[in-house]
């Protein structure tokens, strides 16, 4: 009755071998075509190269090829390049602005229609001139237009992460506002960039333009024009 047992146990512990082996070369083969499936693990994919380079930004010219004596660039990653070109050609229109400004205020001081022709003198003193009306229009409009401008540029600040701050939207190119009334933007990719260039080459002359106005003025009190004339 003993070896009846013994080999009664023998041969359930020989079918629960078998039995575990036959489950444990299905999971083999069912990890194995999991591989191929769709719900195969997915391979780490490397993070997309940054299509915003400071290799190949538009307004690098020759002699002086990428001018960046302070290094910002080497420091910043690709969503702060984006943000300081975009400061660079807002920069640029102000100034190109203001170098209209400082001649045509000058020119037409004496004469104009506004304000009966009371404003005078160089033109860095013309605003504190003007009737207090003017700054609550002026206010008004630049706070306008650069809400206007956020809001095409910059992701929403609910939705930016906390580590990136100033966050440009993916389809936002710098300064790409979509002001194109007399639809000069081109189509081709090349002759775009060729017109960034020009832009931000107008408006790097203008701020230095800008900047010798105001020192000159406020070294000897006299307007451009007068110099101009003089």
């Amino acid at each position: 009755e003993n070896l009846c047992t013994s080999h009664q146990v023998l041969h359930n512990s020989s079918h629960t071998i078998i039995k575990m082996f036959k489950q444990a070369i299905l999971l083999a083969l069912v990890a194995g075509a999991s591989a191929f499936g769709p719900f195969a693990p997915k391979k780490a994919v490397a993070p997309p190269a940054p299509v915003f380079s400071v290799e190949d930004l538009p307004g690098i010219i020759e002699p002086t090829g990428f001018f960046d004596p302070l290094d910002f660039a080497a420091k910043a990653d690709e969503n702060t390049i984006r943000r300081y070109r975009e400061a660079e050609i807002q920069h640029g229109r102000v100034g190109m602005l203001a170098v209209v400004g400082f001649l045509v205020g000058e020119k037409v001081e004496g004469t104009s229609f506004l304000w009966d022709a009371s404003i005078k003198g160089p033109a860095i003193t013309h605003l504190a001139q003007v009737p207090s009306e003017f700054w609550a229009l002026l206010t008004v409009g630049i706070a306008a237009a650069e809400t206007k401008r956020a809001e095409i540029g910059w992701v929403e600040p609910e939705n930016v992460p906390f580590d990136q701050p100033g966050l440009l939207r993916d389809e936002y190119y710098p300064g790409d506002i979509g002001f194109d009334p007399l639809g000069l933007r081109p189509e081709d990719d090349a002759e775009f960039s060729e017109m960034v260039t020009k832009e931000l080459q107008h408006g790097r002359l203008a701020m230095l333009a800008a900047a010798g106005c105001i020192a000159q003025e406020l070294t000897d009190g006299k307007g451009i024009v007068e110099h101009l004339m003089g």
